[in-house]
């Protein structure tokens, strides 16, 4: 079972159409884009080069956890090269000859998307080199003693890969990027930044301190925001004049069940499980996920990361442990064996320093 369509703050997409809405509000150059300014410096010096040398950029490689901009930056890219994004996804490509079409219709300069790159066949991903490292196929046609292998020259093109476990990539084709970099989640004022200004694009009167306390709530990742926005706007259209305060935002993402630490149900019931049944822990992912009724991959992927990053959970040699600061935050009695596991900051200061 998976619960990526079910979480409100997962920083996968959840539909269709949310990936429509949230490209109407991506930024079309690196200018407008908040956040990340040490990536955006250090992209900008080989993208204004390649265009200075009328030649494609190099390959380039993103990597992060989901929601935090990869496909905008690839965007970005595009747009700042004058070029087109032809856009696809490593599940997408099962087939040889898929990748062929797509190749072989690419123009100078123009810009190949691949997300969840890390995905890619091993066949798919041999086929690949030649490409993005001498501009050509090999393809083979027919079959037995008729084979025959036919040369393809292909325009010279970018390719940025994205993907969200670059640990996954094989090493000949991570080679193949000249250019890498990696998103980190986002601190709540450049969250607040990116909820203005996507509450202008929506026409949703909003103030900073409404837009702090969503980002409060966005565990530091954009598309959570732009998420949480669109429910509170809702929330506000719906039970109020739709003007957006501090209060309704609070009121509205409560009923949502986010809390001020951007905790879900699920990541309250980990926590929880964690502390009453097992005393705190350590206790293996494979017995958590028993008892919550959950796949481990759920769990490994898209609830412990952020619970990591804020401190409520440790991972041991001998399993998962919960902290004092988690059991303080949703009001739990903290076993003895967790006292002093962690200093006495809030949990706000802890998002704080950690994003």
């Amino acid at each position: 079972m998976t619960v990526s369509r079910e979480r409100v703050i997962t920083g996968a997409e959840i539909s269709a159409d949310e990936d429509l809405v949230n490209f109407t509000l991506r930024p079309s150059t690196l200018s407008e884009y908040v956040g990340q300014k040490a990536l955006c410096d250090k992209l900008q010096v080989p993208l204004q080069a390649a265009k200075g040398r009328n030649e494609p950029c190099e390959h380039v490689l993103l990597y992060g956890p989901p929601g935090l901009g990869k496909t905008t930056l690839a965007h970005i890219i595009a747009n700042e090269m004058n070029s087109k994004l032809v856009a696809t996804s490593g599940p997408s490509l099962t087939r040889t000859g898929d990748l062929m079409g797509i190749l072989t219709n690419l123009n100078e300069g123009d810009v190949l998307f691949i997300d969840e790159i890390h995905r890619l066949g091993p066949a798919i991903e041999e086929f690949i080199y030649p490409a993005i490292e001498d501009f050509k196929v090999d393809f083979v046609v027919d079959k037995g003693a008729f084979a025959k292998v036919i040369n393809v020259p292909l325009k010279r093109f970018t390719l940025v890969g994205a993907t969200t476990r670059a640990g996954l990539l094989s090493a000949p084709l991570r080679d193949r990027f000249g250019l890498f970099y990696h998103l980190d989640f986002y601190p709540v004022d450049e969250l607040a930044e990116i909820v203005m200004r996507s509450a202008g694009l929506l026409n949703t009167g909003i103030n900073h301190d409404s837009a702090t306390v969503i980002a409060g709530r966005s565990r530091g990742t954009p598309r959570i925001a732009n998420r949480l926005l669109r429910r509170v706007r809702d929330y506000a259209a719906v039970k109020s004049d739709g003007s957006v305060t501090p209060e309704l935002s609070s009121l509205a993402l409560d009923k949502e069940g986010i809390d001020s630490q951007g905790l879900d149900s699920l990541d309250r019931k980990l926590i929880k499980v964690i502390v009453e049944f097992y005393k705190g822990g350590p206790v293996g992912i494979e017995a958590l996920a028993a008892t919550l009724s959950e796949e481990i991959d759920t769990l490994v992927d898209m609830v412990e990361p952020y619970l990591l990053k804020i401190g409520f959970v440790q991972r041991t040699p001998r399993g998962r442990m919960a902290t004092a600061r988690a059991c303080e935050h949703l009001g739990l009695k903290t076993p003895k064996e967790l006292i002093g596991t962690t200093s006495a900051r809030t949990a706000d200061d802890t998002q704080e320093s950690l994003f």
